[in-house]
């Protein structure tokens, strides 16, 4: 399991990053109003599994779900993410269906 000291909010690049050893998962975003547009997910192949794309997606959301915003998720595997996950539909804008 993947430890939520280690998730950084990189403001300025505009990015969620988890270091894992030497490499950089990263989730990119953009904030406009109360939402938070989830637009790219990449995850380096030597650290790339089922399992650690489920924890660090998982975390990011609880992250988000803390600071009370709505998520708009503009990539496929993020969308379904939420798809698999119920409990985070309730994060999306009104309107938004996945």
């Amino acid at each position: 399991m993947i430890d939520a000291a280690e998730l950084i909010d990189n403001e300025f690049l505009r990015q969620f990053e988890l270091k894992v050893d030497t490499e950089l998962a990263k989730i990119e975003y953009a904030l406009q109003d109360r939402k938070i547009f989830l637009t790219k997910l990449i995850i380096p192949e030597t650290i790339h599994s089922d399992d650690f794309e489920e924890d660090f997606l998982t975390l990011v959301f609880d992250t988000i779900a803390d600071r009370n915003i709505s998520v708009v998720p503009t990539s496929p595997e993020i969308a379904k993410f939420i798809r698999r996950h119920r409990k985070y539909k309730k994060m999306l804008p009104v309107g938004i269906r996945i």
